[in-house]
Protein backbone atom coordinates (compact mmCIF):
# COMPACT_ATOMS: atom_id res chain seq x y z
CA UNK A 1 0.00 0.00 0.00
CA UNK A 2 1.23 3.37 -0.82
CA UNK A 3 2.21 6.08 1.61
CA UNK A 4 -1.11 7.77 2.62
CA UNK A 5 -1.04 11.62 1.32
CA UNK A 6 -2.37 12.77 4.48
CA UNK A 7 -4.35 11.78 7.79
CA UNK A 8 -8.36 12.71 8.31
CA UNK A 9 -9.84 12.63 11.63
CA UNK A 10 -13.73 12.88 12.17
CA UNK A 11 -14.65 14.08 15.82
CA UNK A 12 -18.67 13.90 16.59
CA UNK A 13 -19.85 15.58 19.67
CA UNK A 14 -23.06 14.33 20.92
CA UNK A 15 -24.79 16.58 23.22
CA UNK A 16 -28.19 17.53 23.99
CA UNK A 17 -29.51 20.01 26.54
CA UNK A 18 -32.75 18.63 26.91
CA UNK A 19 -33.52 16.72 30.31
CA UNK A 20 -36.59 14.33 30.89
CA UNK A 21 -39.34 16.18 33.25
CA UNK A 22 -38.39 19.47 31.74
CA UNK A 23 -41.09 19.39 29.00
CA UNK A 24 -42.20 18.64 25.84
CA UNK A 25 -42.79 19.68 22.14
CA UNK A 26 -40.73 21.89 20.51
CA UNK A 27 -37.75 21.03 23.17
CA UNK A 28 -37.47 18.79 26.33
CA UNK A 29 -38.21 15.13 25.81
CA UNK A 30 -39.64 15.30 22.24
CA UNK A 31 -36.28 16.84 20.78
CA UNK A 32 -34.51 14.44 22.93
CA UNK A 33 -36.08 11.35 21.44
CA UNK A 34 -35.89 12.88 17.72
CA UNK A 35 -32.64 12.86 18.41
CA UNK A 36 -32.12 9.45 19.55
CA UNK A 37 -34.45 8.11 16.93
CA UNK A 38 -32.45 9.83 13.85
CA UNK A 39 -28.80 10.03 15.36
CA UNK A 40 -27.84 8.16 17.61
CA UNK A 41 -29.36 4.95 16.64
CA UNK A 42 -28.16 5.54 12.74
CA UNK A 43 -25.16 6.32 13.72
CA UNK A 44 -24.40 3.67 16.56
CA UNK A 45 -26.01 1.24 13.83
CA UNK A 46 -23.15 2.20 11.48
CA UNK A 47 -20.11 1.92 14.05
CA UNK A 48 -21.39 -1.84 14.68
CA UNK A 49 -21.52 -2.28 11.25
CA UNK A 50 -17.90 -0.91 10.77
CA UNK A 51 -16.99 -3.26 13.76
CA UNK A 52 -18.60 -6.45 12.38
CA UNK A 53 -15.98 -5.24 9.06
CA UNK A 54 -12.94 -5.05 11.11
CA UNK A 55 -12.66 -1.89 11.11
CA UNK A 56 -10.75 0.07 14.06
CA UNK A 57 -10.21 3.97 14.43
CA UNK A 58 -13.17 5.10 12.25
CA UNK A 59 -14.19 8.35 14.62
CA UNK A 60 -13.47 9.98 17.64
CA UNK A 61 -17.09 10.21 19.25
CA UNK A 62 -17.48 12.79 22.14
CA UNK A 63 -20.55 12.07 24.61
CA UNK A 64 -21.18 14.54 27.33
CA UNK A 65 -21.58 13.14 30.67
CA UNK A 66 -25.32 14.30 30.99
CA UNK A 67 -26.79 13.07 27.90
CA UNK A 68 -24.70 9.89 28.88
CA UNK A 69 -26.92 9.67 31.81
CA UNK A 70 -30.07 10.18 29.58
CA UNK A 71 -29.19 7.62 27.29
CA UNK A 72 -29.25 5.12 30.02
CA UNK A 73 -32.00 6.16 32.18
CA UNK A 74 -35.03 4.10 32.49
CA UNK A 75 -37.59 6.87 32.42
CA UNK A 76 -36.00 8.02 29.17
CA UNK A 77 -35.74 4.38 27.31
CA UNK A 78 -39.45 3.55 28.05
CA UNK A 79 -40.31 6.99 27.09
CA UNK A 80 -38.04 6.40 23.84
CA UNK A 81 -39.73 3.00 23.16
CA UNK A 82 -42.99 5.10 23.11
CA UNK A 83 -42.28 8.00 20.95
CA UNK A 84 -40.48 5.09 18.36
CA UNK A 85 -44.02 3.37 18.42
CA UNK A 86 -46.37 6.35 17.94
CA UNK A 87 -43.42 7.21 15.37
CA UNK A 88 -45.05 3.76 13.27
CA UNK A 89 -48.52 5.30 14.50
CA UNK A 90 -47.90 8.62 12.54
CA UNK A 91 -46.23 7.04 9.72
CA UNK A 92 -49.49 4.54 9.20
CA UNK A 93 -52.20 7.68 9.68
CA UNK A 94 -49.76 9.55 7.15
CA UNK A 95 -50.31 6.84 4.58
CA UNK A 96 -54.40 6.98 5.34
CA UNK A 97 -54.59 10.83 4.50
CA UNK A 98 -52.17 10.64 1.49
CA UNK A 99 -53.63 7.90 0.26
CA UNK A 100 -55.61 9.00 -2.25
CA UNK A 101 -53.02 12.47 -3.09
CA UNK A 102 -49.78 12.62 -4.47
CA UNK A 103 -47.73 9.43 -4.99
CA UNK A 104 -44.87 10.77 -3.72
CA UNK A 105 -46.64 11.29 -0.31
CA UNK A 106 -48.03 8.03 -0.21
CA UNK A 107 -44.72 6.37 -0.81
CA UNK A 108 -43.61 8.94 1.87
CA UNK A 109 -45.80 7.41 4.61
CA UNK A 110 -45.07 3.95 3.54
CA UNK A 111 -40.67 4.49 3.48
CA UNK A 112 -41.94 6.45 6.87
CA UNK A 113 -43.30 3.07 8.29
CA UNK A 114 -40.94 0.74 7.33
CA UNK A 115 -38.13 3.25 9.06
CA UNK A 116 -40.03 3.71 12.13
CA UNK A 117 -40.72 -0.49 12.49
CA UNK A 118 -36.63 -0.96 11.44
CA UNK A 119 -35.62 1.69 14.28
CA UNK A 120 -38.38 0.01 16.79
CA UNK A 121 -36.45 -3.34 16.23
CA UNK A 122 -33.25 -2.11 17.09
CA UNK A 123 -34.13 -0.51 19.63
CA UNK A 124 -35.77 -3.59 21.16
CA UNK A 125 -33.14 -5.88 20.28
CA UNK A 126 -29.94 -3.38 20.84
CA UNK A 127 -30.69 -0.95 23.34
CA UNK A 128 -32.70 -2.87 25.96
CA UNK A 129 -30.13 -1.91 28.48
CA UNK A 130 -29.43 1.75 27.66
CA UNK A 131 -26.68 3.18 25.58
CA UNK A 132 -23.16 2.40 27.58
CA UNK A 133 -23.23 -1.65 26.53
CA UNK A 134 -23.31 -0.64 22.97
CA UNK A 135 -20.63 2.24 23.44
CA UNK A 136 -18.51 -0.19 25.40
CA UNK A 137 -18.20 -2.55 22.73
CA UNK A 138 -17.21 -0.43 20.17
CA UNK A 139 -15.05 1.15 23.10
CA UNK A 140 -12.80 -2.23 23.88
CA UNK A 141 -13.18 -3.13 19.84
CA UNK A 142 -11.78 -0.01 18.96
CA UNK A 143 -14.03 1.17 16.47
CA UNK A 144 -13.69 4.36 18.28
CA UNK A 145 -12.08 6.59 20.56
CA UNK A 146 -14.12 7.99 23.05
CA UNK A 147 -13.90 11.86 24.51
CA UNK A 148 -15.57 12.46 27.88
CA UNK A 149 -16.31 15.99 29.13
CA UNK A 150 -17.34 18.22 32.32
CA UNK A 151 -20.62 16.76 34.00
CA UNK A 152 -22.98 19.26 31.91
CA UNK A 153 -21.60 20.95 29.49
CA UNK A 154 -20.30 24.10 31.66
CA UNK A 155 -18.21 27.13 29.66
CA UNK A 156 -15.46 26.33 31.50
CA UNK A 157 -13.80 29.77 31.33
CA UNK A 158 -16.45 31.10 33.15
CA UNK A 159 -16.49 28.55 36.32
CA UNK A 160 -14.25 29.53 39.27
CA UNK A 161 -11.20 27.17 38.83
CA UNK A 162 -12.57 24.82 41.69
CA UNK A 163 -15.94 24.25 40.36
CA UNK A 164 -14.31 23.81 37.47
CA UNK A 165 -11.73 20.79 38.46
CA UNK A 166 -14.90 19.25 40.31
CA UNK A 167 -17.22 19.60 37.30
CA UNK A 168 -14.57 17.90 34.70
CA UNK A 169 -13.24 14.61 37.45
CA UNK A 170 -17.25 14.05 38.41
CA UNK A 171 -17.49 14.43 34.18
CA UNK A 172 -14.64 11.74 34.07
CA UNK A 173 -15.63 9.57 36.99
CA UNK A 174 -19.13 8.86 35.63
CA UNK A 175 -17.68 8.08 32.33
CA UNK A 176 -15.94 5.66 34.05
CA UNK A 177 -18.52 3.92 35.78
CA UNK A 178 -20.23 3.09 32.73
CA UNK A 179 -17.63 2.38 30.79
CA UNK A 180 -15.03 0.74 32.77
CA UNK A 181 -12.34 3.71 31.65
CA UNK A 182 -11.43 6.58 31.91
CA UNK A 183 -11.24 8.98 29.11
CA UNK A 184 -7.66 10.45 28.06
CA UNK A 185 -9.36 12.97 25.84
CA UNK A 186 -12.20 15.53 26.66
CA UNK A 187 -14.59 17.56 24.05
CA UNK A 188 -13.93 20.89 25.66
CA UNK A 189 -17.48 22.37 26.11
CA UNK A 190 -18.32 24.63 23.31
CA UNK A 191 -14.13 24.42 22.76
CA UNK A 192 -14.06 26.93 25.36
CA UNK A 193 -10.25 27.85 26.67
CA UNK A 194 -9.04 30.26 28.50
CA UNK A 195 -4.83 30.36 29.26
CA UNK A 196 -3.82 28.31 32.24
CA UNK A 197 -6.70 25.68 31.84
CA UNK A 198 -4.13 22.84 30.77
CA UNK A 199 -2.88 22.64 34.42
CA UNK A 200 -6.02 21.02 35.52
CA UNK A 201 -6.42 18.87 32.51
CA UNK A 202 -3.19 17.67 33.18
CA UNK A 203 -4.26 17.20 37.05
CA UNK A 204 -7.51 15.66 35.95
CA UNK A 205 -5.57 12.93 33.53
CA UNK A 206 -6.91 14.29 30.35
CA UNK A 207 -4.13 14.65 27.90
CA UNK A 208 -5.70 15.99 24.23
CA UNK A 209 -8.89 18.11 23.83
CA UNK A 210 -10.28 19.96 20.93
CA UNK A 211 -10.39 24.03 20.22
CA UNK A 212 -11.26 25.80 16.95
CA UNK A 213 -9.11 26.31 14.75
CA UNK A 214 -8.98 30.14 14.26
CA UNK A 215 -7.54 30.04 18.08
CA UNK A 216 -3.92 28.09 16.12
CA UNK A 217 -4.38 30.98 13.66
CA UNK A 218 -5.65 28.42 11.16
CA UNK A 219 -2.39 26.44 11.80
CA UNK A 220 -4.03 22.86 12.51
CA UNK A 221 -2.02 20.33 10.51
CA UNK A 222 -0.74 18.96 13.18
CA UNK A 223 -1.62 18.72 17.12
CA UNK A 224 0.04 20.63 19.23
CA UNK A 225 1.24 20.59 23.21
CA UNK A 226 0.33 23.51 24.86
CA UNK A 227 2.86 25.83 26.61
CA UNK A 228 5.47 23.86 28.63
CA UNK A 229 2.39 20.90 29.54
CA UNK A 230 2.25 17.42 28.17
CA UNK A 231 -1.41 18.32 27.20
CA UNK A 232 -1.70 18.44 23.43
CA UNK A 233 -4.84 20.34 21.66
CA UNK A 234 -6.41 19.77 18.12
CA UNK A 235 -8.01 22.39 16.05
CA UNK A 236 -11.10 21.98 13.57
CA UNK A 237 -9.71 22.84 10.01
CA UNK A 238 -12.42 25.45 9.41
CA UNK A 239 -11.82 24.83 5.68
CA UNK A 240 -12.75 21.83 5.28
CA UNK A 241 -15.57 21.55 8.24
CA UNK A 242 -17.23 24.35 6.91
CA UNK A 243 -17.58 22.21 3.41
CA UNK A 244 -20.67 20.39 5.49
CA UNK A 245 -21.93 23.00 7.65
CA UNK A 246 -20.90 26.86 8.74
CA UNK A 247 -22.98 29.61 9.88
CA UNK A 248 -24.05 30.60 6.81
CA UNK A 249 -24.11 27.16 4.28
CA UNK A 250 -23.34 24.09 4.10
CA UNK A 251 -24.45 20.21 2.48
CA UNK A 252 -28.02 19.94 4.05
CA UNK A 253 -29.31 23.61 3.26
CA UNK A 254 -29.40 21.70 -0.72
CA UNK A 255 -32.88 21.72 -2.11
CA UNK A 256 -33.43 17.93 -2.68
CA UNK A 257 -32.67 17.20 0.72
CA UNK A 258 -34.99 17.12 3.49
CA UNK A 259 -36.42 20.12 4.98
CA UNK A 260 -36.32 20.53 8.80
CA UNK A 261 -38.64 23.20 9.89
CA UNK A 262 -41.76 21.93 7.34
CA UNK A 263 -44.42 19.68 9.20
CA UNK A 264 -47.20 18.05 8.07
CA UNK A 265 -48.64 18.79 11.60
CA UNK A 266 -51.60 16.23 11.82
CA UNK A 267 -49.26 13.34 11.60
CA UNK A 268 -45.82 15.24 12.67
CA UNK A 269 -44.23 13.84 9.60
CA UNK A 270 -41.86 15.88 7.38
CA UNK A 271 -43.03 15.61 3.99
CA UNK A 272 -41.02 18.20 1.77
CA UNK A 273 -37.28 18.74 0.72
CA UNK A 274 -36.07 22.36 1.03
CA UNK A 275 -36.88 23.24 -2.35
CA UNK A 276 -35.02 26.76 -2.33
CA UNK A 277 -34.18 29.58 0.50
CA UNK A 278 -36.92 31.79 0.50
CA UNK A 279 -39.87 29.28 -0.37
CA UNK A 280 -42.62 29.11 1.83
CA UNK A 281 -43.57 26.09 3.74
CA UNK A 282 -46.98 25.37 1.48
CA UNK A 283 -45.00 25.75 -1.50
CA UNK A 284 -42.19 23.21 -0.90
CA UNK A 285 -42.02 20.53 -3.03
CA UNK A 286 -42.81 17.24 -1.67
CA UNK A 287 -39.31 15.21 -1.03
CA UNK A 288 -37.82 12.95 -2.99
CA UNK A 289 -35.53 10.32 -1.30
CA UNK A 290 -34.23 9.04 -5.10
CA UNK A 291 -33.06 12.81 -5.48
CA UNK A 292 -31.50 13.38 -1.86
CA UNK A 293 -29.67 10.17 -2.57
CA UNK A 294 -28.11 11.72 -5.77
CA UNK A 295 -27.51 14.98 -3.47
CA UNK A 296 -25.78 12.20 -0.73
CA UNK A 297 -23.41 10.77 -3.72
CA UNK A 298 -22.63 14.24 -5.09
CA UNK A 299 -21.43 15.64 -1.36
CA UNK A 300 -19.69 13.10 0.27
CA UNK A 301 -17.43 13.13 -3.43
CA UNK A 302 -17.28 17.09 -2.75
CA UNK A 303 -15.94 16.64 0.62
CA UNK A 304 -13.40 13.75 -0.16
CA UNK A 305 -11.86 16.02 -3.16
CA UNK A 306 -11.79 19.18 -0.57
CA UNK A 307 -10.03 16.93 1.77
CA UNK A 308 -7.46 15.50 -0.32
CA UNK A 309 -7.07 19.07 -2.38
CA UNK A 310 -6.45 20.80 1.36
CA UNK A 311 -4.17 17.84 2.07
CA UNK A 312 -2.05 18.19 -1.11
CA UNK A 313 -2.04 21.63 0.12
CA UNK A 314 -0.50 21.51 3.04
CA UNK A 315 2.93 19.98 4.00
CA UNK A 316 3.86 16.21 3.00
CA UNK A 317 1.93 13.44 6.31
CA UNK A 318 -0.34 16.91 7.50
CA UNK A 319 -3.24 16.21 9.64
CA UNK A 320 -6.85 17.46 8.63
CA UNK A 321 -9.40 17.49 11.65
CA UNK A 322 -13.44 18.17 11.27
CA UNK A 323 -15.59 18.09 13.78
CA UNK A 324 -19.42 18.25 14.25
CA UNK A 325 -22.70 18.04 16.65
CA UNK A 326 -22.93 14.24 16.25
CA UNK A 327 -27.05 15.62 16.39
CA UNK A 328 -26.68 17.22 12.60
CA UNK A 329 -26.44 13.23 11.14
CA UNK A 330 -30.16 12.19 11.29
CA UNK A 331 -31.76 15.12 13.41
CA UNK A 332 -30.73 17.96 11.61
CA UNK A 333 -29.71 16.63 8.26
CA UNK A 334 -31.94 13.97 7.60
CA UNK A 335 -29.84 12.30 4.95
CA UNK A 336 -26.18 13.08 7.33
CA UNK A 337 -25.94 9.65 8.30
CA UNK A 338 -25.61 8.05 4.75
CA UNK A 339 -23.42 10.66 3.50
CA UNK A 340 -21.31 9.92 6.72
CA UNK A 341 -21.13 6.25 5.87
CA UNK A 342 -20.16 7.59 2.19
CA UNK A 343 -17.62 9.81 3.49
CA UNK A 344 -15.33 7.66 5.54
CA UNK A 345 -15.37 4.49 2.82
CA UNK A 346 -14.40 6.65 0.02
CA UNK A 347 -11.82 8.49 2.23
CA UNK A 348 -9.81 5.48 2.03
CA UNK A 349 -10.27 4.47 -1.13
CA UNK A 350 -8.70 8.07 -2.10
CA UNK A 351 -5.53 7.52 -0.66
CA UNK A 352 -6.68 9.50 3.18
CA UNK A 353 -5.76 7.86 6.16
CA UNK A 354 -8.72 7.64 8.45
CA UNK A 355 -8.30 7.35 12.03
CA UNK A 356 -8.79 9.24 15.69
CA UNK A 357 -7.39 12.08 17.65
CA UNK A 358 -5.47 8.80 19.41
CA UNK A 359 -4.63 7.58 16.14
CA UNK A 360 -3.16 10.96 14.78
CA UNK A 361 -0.77 11.23 17.74
CA UNK A 362 0.74 7.72 17.25
CA UNK A 363 1.03 8.36 13.70
CA UNK A 364 3.34 11.17 14.30
CA UNK A 365 1.19 14.53 13.88
CA UNK A 366 2.30 16.37 16.52
CA UNK A 367 3.69 20.10 16.11
CA UNK A 368 5.76 21.89 18.57
CA UNK A 369 4.77 23.93 21.60
CA UNK A 370 1.98 26.79 21.22
CA UNK A 371 0.32 29.43 23.57
CA UNK A 372 -3.59 29.75 23.06
CA UNK A 373 -5.50 32.59 23.46
CA UNK A 374 -8.57 33.05 25.35
CA UNK A 375 -11.25 31.26 22.39
CA UNK A 376 -14.50 28.95 21.62
CA UNK A 377 -16.01 28.10 19.13
CA UNK A 378 -18.63 30.65 19.09
CA UNK A 379 -19.42 33.63 17.34
CA UNK A 380 -16.18 35.84 16.60
CA UNK A 381 -14.37 33.39 17.74
CA UNK A 382 -14.66 34.49 21.57
CA UNK A 383 -16.60 34.54 24.77
CA UNK A 384 -19.28 36.96 23.70
CA UNK A 385 -22.19 33.90 23.01
CA UNK A 386 -21.48 33.02 26.98
CA UNK A 387 -20.53 36.35 28.26
CA UNK A 388 -22.33 38.99 26.07
CA UNK A 389 -24.84 41.71 27.03
CA UNK A 390 -27.55 39.37 25.97
CA UNK A 391 -26.90 37.05 28.73
CA UNK A 392 -25.53 39.61 31.52
CA UNK A 393 -27.90 38.54 34.06
CA UNK A 394 -27.21 34.69 33.53
CA UNK A 395 -23.26 35.20 33.81
CA UNK A 396 -23.82 37.28 37.20
CA UNK A 397 -26.56 34.18 38.22
CA UNK A 398 -23.90 31.93 37.90
CA UNK A 399 -20.70 34.06 39.28
CA UNK A 400 -23.30 34.44 42.63
CA UNK A 401 -24.35 30.79 42.26
CA UNK A 402 -20.82 29.76 42.22
CA UNK A 403 -19.72 32.00 45.47
CA UNK A 404 -22.67 30.20 47.48
CA UNK A 405 -21.33 27.26 46.91
CA UNK A 406 -17.88 27.42 47.62
CA UNK A 407 -18.88 29.60 50.48
CA UNK A 408 -21.35 26.62 51.87
CA UNK A 409 -18.54 23.84 51.35
CA UNK A 410 -15.93 26.11 53.15
CA UNK A 411 -18.27 26.90 55.91
CA UNK A 412 -19.48 23.82 56.76
CA UNK A 413 -17.20 21.42 54.80
CA UNK A 414 -18.63 18.13 54.28
CA UNK A 415 -22.13 18.26 53.92
CA UNK A 416 -24.55 15.06 54.54
CA UNK A 417 -25.48 13.01 51.79
CA UNK A 418 -27.61 13.38 49.77
CA UNK A 419 -28.00 17.03 50.19
CA UNK A 420 -25.04 18.17 49.51
CA UNK A 421 -24.87 15.74 46.28
CA UNK A 422 -28.51 16.90 44.78
CA UNK A 423 -27.27 20.75 46.01
CA UNK A 424 -24.12 20.40 43.59
CA UNK A 425 -25.93 18.44 40.97
CA UNK A 426 -28.76 21.92 40.48
CA UNK A 427 -25.51 23.91 40.59
CA UNK A 428 -23.82 22.05 37.66
CA UNK A 429 -26.92 22.13 36.09
CA UNK A 430 -27.62 25.76 36.76
CA UNK A 431 -24.26 26.62 34.99
CA UNK A 432 -24.73 24.84 31.37
CA UNK A 433 -23.54 26.38 28.71
CA UNK A 434 -26.35 25.67 26.60
CA UNK A 435 -28.90 28.28 28.54
CA UNK A 436 -26.62 30.98 27.49
CA UNK A 437 -26.04 30.20 23.76
CA UNK A 438 -29.80 29.59 23.18
CA UNK A 439 -30.56 33.07 25.02
CA UNK A 440 -27.75 34.78 22.60
CA UNK A 441 -28.70 32.87 19.50
CA UNK A 442 -32.79 33.06 20.20
CA UNK A 443 -33.07 29.77 20.13
CA UNK A 444 -36.05 28.20 22.42
CA UNK A 445 -34.44 31.50 24.69
CA UNK A 446 -37.67 31.19 26.95
CA UNK A 447 -37.01 27.27 27.50
CA UNK A 448 -33.70 27.67 28.57
CA UNK A 449 -34.00 31.29 30.69
CA UNK A 450 -36.53 29.21 32.51
CA UNK A 451 -34.48 26.07 32.90
CA UNK A 452 -31.70 27.84 34.44
CA UNK A 453 -33.96 29.98 36.57
CA UNK A 454 -35.79 26.71 38.16
CA UNK A 455 -31.98 25.39 38.43
CA UNK A 456 -31.06 28.28 40.48
CA UNK A 457 -33.88 28.30 42.68
CA UNK A 458 -33.53 24.63 43.68
CA UNK A 459 -29.67 25.30 44.42
CA UNK A 460 -31.35 28.66 46.52
CA UNK A 461 -33.89 26.40 48.38
CA UNK A 462 -31.39 23.75 49.29
CA UNK A 463 -28.65 26.16 50.06
CA UNK A 464 -31.24 27.96 52.63
CA UNK A 465 -32.45 24.70 54.59
CA UNK A 466 -28.47 23.92 54.88
CA UNK A 467 -27.31 27.10 56.24
CA UNK A 468 -30.32 26.87 58.71
CA UNK A 469 -29.02 23.62 60.02
CA UNK A 470 -32.56 22.04 58.65
CA UNK A 471 -30.55 18.81 57.33
CA UNK A 472 -33.60 16.44 57.40
CA UNK A 473 -35.62 18.74 55.52
CA UNK A 474 -32.82 19.16 52.80
CA UNK A 475 -32.16 15.55 53.34
CA UNK A 476 -35.66 15.40 52.04
CA UNK A 477 -36.41 17.50 49.26
CA UNK A 478 -33.18 16.18 47.89
CA UNK A 479 -34.74 13.22 47.38
CA UNK A 480 -37.69 14.44 46.04
CA UNK A 481 -35.58 16.38 43.04
CA UNK A 482 -32.79 13.27 42.21
CA UNK A 483 -35.88 11.33 42.08
CA UNK A 484 -36.61 13.76 38.79
CA UNK A 485 -33.80 13.99 37.29
CA UNK A 486 -31.80 10.93 37.27
CA UNK A 487 -28.62 11.85 36.89
CA UNK A 488 -24.70 11.13 37.26
CA UNK A 489 -24.13 7.60 38.82
CA UNK A 490 -21.15 8.59 40.27
CA UNK A 491 -21.55 12.22 42.31
CA UNK A 492 -20.36 12.96 45.31
CA UNK A 493 -19.96 16.60 46.62
CA UNK A 494 -17.41 15.88 49.06
CA UNK A 495 -14.82 16.28 46.32
CA UNK A 496 -15.62 20.11 46.43
CA UNK A 497 -14.05 20.19 50.00
CA UNK A 498 -11.33 22.88 49.83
Amino acid sequence: MSEPIGTFCLVLHSHLPWLAHHGSWPVGEEWLYQAWAHSYLPVVDLLRRFADEGRQDVLTLGVTPVLAAQLDDPYCLRGVHDWLGNWQLRAQYAGIRWQHGDPALRELAANEHRTAESALTTFETQWRHGFSPMLRRLVDADVIELLGGPATHPFQPLLDPRVRDFALRTGLADTELRLGRRPAGIWAPECGYAPGMEAGYAAAGVRRFMVDGPSLRGDTAAARTLGDSDVVCFGRDLEVTYRVWSPKAGYPGHADYRDFHTYDHPSGLKPSRVTGKHIEPDDKLPYDPARAAVAVHHHAKDFVDTVVQRLQGLPPRSLVVAAYDTELFGHWWHEGPLWLEAVLRALPEAGVRVTTLRGALDAGHLGPPVDLPASSWGSGKDWRSWDGEQVADLVAAGADLQRDLLSIVDTFGPLPDPAADQLVREALLALSSDWAFMVTKDSAADYARRRAKVHGERFGELSELLRLGHHDRAARRANELSAEDYLFGRLDARGLSA
